[in-house]
């Protein structure tokens, strides 16, 4: 397998090679797992491609790598271990309930040698607070609910970000006054909420 989808896929995001290499084994590792598990809707390389590139794309505009990062709701993977994997020595967790996407997560982690990955197979609601530099979702909840899942994770200075579809604008709208910014990518809104401590106040 070359991978040409991915590294098409890819174009207009800095990664190494090393990072690459991972992207390249992670496809691999989920095209084997979904035909007997059926972890997501992305089943052919260039669907999976597409995945990593919607996951990868914030590093295009988000001002460093986090020292430490939540994922709520990581499915398959998308977006917190792709992620993960451009950033490895970010403290990753996973938050994901399901038991054989959490089973996937924690295979694919060892396989892609990602040490500070770690998997919670429960609910948001259920994991001990702790305070993360980054908190991402995807596609899990609107926006408002999922400021009430992170409230216990974010510190000054946590920033939030959400994969979002045509409805960021109205649902950043809910949020008040909060520092939103929403960046566009083909079908995909990224709603990014900047030093989201100060805005709990609006939720």
């Amino acid at each position: 397998m070359k991978f040409e989808r991915l590294k098409s896929a890819l174009s207009g995001i800095d990664i190494d090679s090393k990072t690459l290499k991972r992207l390249e084994l992670f496809t691999k590792t989920l095209m084997e797992w979904n035909r007997v598990h059926n972890l997501t809707g992305a089943k052919s390389e260039g669907e999976i491609a597409e995945q990593i590139a919607d996951s990868l794309w914030p590093i295009t505009f988000l001002p460093s790598s986090p020292k430490t990062l939540l994922d709520i709701g990581s499915g398959a993977g998308f977006p917190g271990l792709i992620l993960a994997a451009a950033w490895p020595k970010t403290e990753t967790t996973l938050c994901e309930p399901l038991k054989k996407r959490a089973s996937f997560l924690r295979y694919a982690a060892l396989e892609l040698d990602l040490p500070r990955v770690k998997v919670e197979a429960k609910r948001v609601e259920e994991i001990e607070p702790a305070k993360f530099d980054l908190i991402t979702s995807r596609a899990v909840t609107r926006t408002e609910r999922l400021m009430e899942w992170c409230r216990p994770f974010i510190a000054e200075g946590t920033n939030v970000l959400f994969y979002k579809g045509e409805r960021a604008d109205e649902e950043a709208k809910e949020l008040g006054e909060c520092n939103t910014k929403i960046i566009e990518r083909e079908k995909r809104n990224y709603l990014w909420i900047k030093d989201a401590f100060r805005c709990l106040k609006y939720c």
